[in-house]
């Protein structure tokens, strides 16, 4: 590509953003799902409204799944284990069993109803299956619904792409007769086995290895952390696993490993899961054929009625039995099952592996997508009302963060107070630390405490001093003129420089600073301060 086509590119991609955003602000205001505006920016722009002509399906599944991985990955991210560890069994059986008795029930719905092969009812059954994860963390964070609740459609949206996929490509590409039940189930064994186990194990050794990891800017830990979760799915994907699974687990361990600078990885995981949402709802909007959609409106309003109110209930119903899940809590689950990209992006598969019937099967989950989402969400806040399941009334929840030092513009020392030095003794109040300099926690024999100005100083004693970075080289400074000549070490000349005075004998003493109050991993300055003393 020439410079200027370029710059063209980049010029239709800001514009395409920022038309994209104006759409979804227009779209939230009046009350329609933003992915519905990307959508019809991708419309808009397509062969029937700009010309813009894009028909190929394969880079359209490459792409989506790409996107989809990014979306998981901030997902995973911005979800809290608190909220999903209670309802973690259900949403799993939600995932899995529910799954399959949804896409037995739309299956057979769409053969009795649409009269078409065994092999395409199964395939629209398996591609609309599947709870939209990008369509329910933006509709289900916006509404004030009990933690509990909106944490197992969150996890079940989470961990459902992993076996509808499954199973459309086992539809796909062998129909009904080259794959027996118990392949099928043992693939789906697999696949679900070693991507769950690849996220586990990429999540974990992320969290150990960011813990650790000493980076020169703040920005670039939550690249390293998103990094980690996109790895898992490539990972997942080399074993021919559920990446899918594999990025959602491993971004879930990753988002609560209380590692630095977490509300900088979540902001920039939102950016990176927007980003991502813009770019696949306009690509499957270019990929449309508006002139074929009309003749799809009567079998999608029929299939999708089959999967609302039947297959999605029963699914909901029967899987949901062991859990003793309140009935009204079921009816909003059913609901609130809202379909998005997954459905559309799965539906280019058999497109791509060229099964008959495919290119009126996309479109068929095209306006079903839209329609159904147009009649569910916007139902969502007066159904979780009139079910008495709202929490409009209750303040928002606490928001506990650890905060790095360098957002506050502070460092933390360490300090040990040694044999021989002259800070034995010494009561906290003498230090005469410049302000705002203060010694937060003093560890002595094994135990921790917060110290007062009378906490007189002993041998062995373990400090960390927070100071701003205006003040740090005063701080040391004095520091290591009361370690060396004692609380009067002004009185006797000595001034805490770092090369000493010639009757000082330096005893060795190290001063660190680590790069985060609770973590090595976060940004920080290193620092040494030799402490010692008068012999």
């Amino acid at each position: 590509m020439t410079l200027e086509q370029v710059d063209l590119l980049m010029l239709a991609v800001a514009a395409t953003v920022l038309v994209s955003v104006t759409a979804a602000r227009v779209a939230s205001r009046a009350g329609v799902p933003m992915l519905l505006a990307y959508l019809g920016v991708g419309l808009l722009l397509g062969e029937s409204g700009l010309g813009l002509r894009f028909d190929d399906a394969a880079l359209a599944q490459t792409l989506g799944t790409a996107a989809l991985a990014v979306i998981l990955v901030e997902g995973g991210l911005t979800t809290r284990f608190a909220d999903i560890r209670p309802v973690l069994a259900p949403a799993t059986a939600l995932a899995t069993v529910g799954v399959l008795i949804s896409v037995g029930v739309t299956a057979l719905g769409a053969r009795l109803l649409l009269d078409v092969s065994w092999q395409l009812a199964l395939l629209l059954g398996a591609v609309v299956s599947s709870t939209d994860a990008a369509a329910v963390f933006s509709v289900l964070r916006t509404l004030p619904l009990p933690r509990r609740l909106a944490g197992l459609v969150e996890a079940e949206s989470g961990l459902n792409d992993a076996p509808t996929v499954i199973l459309v490509l086992a539809f796909s590409a062998a129909g009904l007769t080259a794959t027996s039940p118990l392949e099928l189930l043992a693939q789906l064994i697999y696949e679900l086995g070693v991507g769950g186990a690849v996220g586990l194990a990429v999540g974990t050794a992320g969290v150990w290895f960011l813990r650790r990891l000493t980076l020169p800017a703040s920005g670039l830990y939550p690249i390293a952390t998103f990094a980690c979760g996109i790895l898992a799915f490539a990972v997942a994907g080399l074993a021919h696993a559920s990446g899918f699974l594999a990025a959602y687990l491993a971004a879930l361990i990753l988002g609560n490993g209380r590692l630095a600078h977490r509300r900088a990885t979540v902001s920039v995981a939102e950016g990176f899961g927007w980003i991502a949402q813009i770019g696949l709802f306009v690509m499957l909007g270019l990929l449309a054929e508006p002139g074929e959609l009309p003749s799809a409106i009567l079998p999608a309003l029929a299939v999708g009625s089959v999967l609302l109110l039947l297959a999605r209930p029963l699914s909901v119903l029967l899987t949901l039995l062991p859990f003793n899940i309140p009935v009204r809590e079921q009816v909003l689950l059913s609901w609130a099952g809202l379909r998005g990209a997954v459905p559309i992006v799965l539906a280019t598969i058999p497109v791509v592996a060229g099964v008959g019937g495919s290119e009126q099967l996309f479109n068929i989950v095209f306006v079903l997508v839209v329609v159904f989402t147009l009649l569910q969400a916007p139902v969502l806040p007066w159904l979780a009302q009139r079910l008495r399941l709202s929490t409009a009334g209750l303040g928002p929840d606490l928001q506990v963060e650890a905060a790095p030092l360098d957002a506050i513009d502070a460092d933390l020392l360490h300090l040990s107070v040694e044999p021989g030095s002259r800070m034995h003794g010494v009561y906290l109040r003498e230090l005469r630390l410049p302000p705002p300099a203060a010694i937060t926690l003093v560890v002595r024999n094994g135990t921790a405490f917060v110290p007062d100005p009378d906490t007189r100083l002993r041998q062995g004693d373990q400090l960390l001093v927070v100071t701003t970075s205006h003040v740090r080289d005063r701080t040391e400074r004095r520091l290591r003129a009361v370690a060396r000549a004692g609380r009067l070490a002004h009185w006797h000349g000595e001034t805490g420089d770092p090369d000493g005075a010639a009757e000082v004998k330096l005893l060795p003493a190290t001063v660190t600073v680590p790069a985060a109050p609770t973590s090595p991993a976060a940004d920080g300055r290193a620092a040494s301060v030799l402490i010692g003393t008068t012999r």
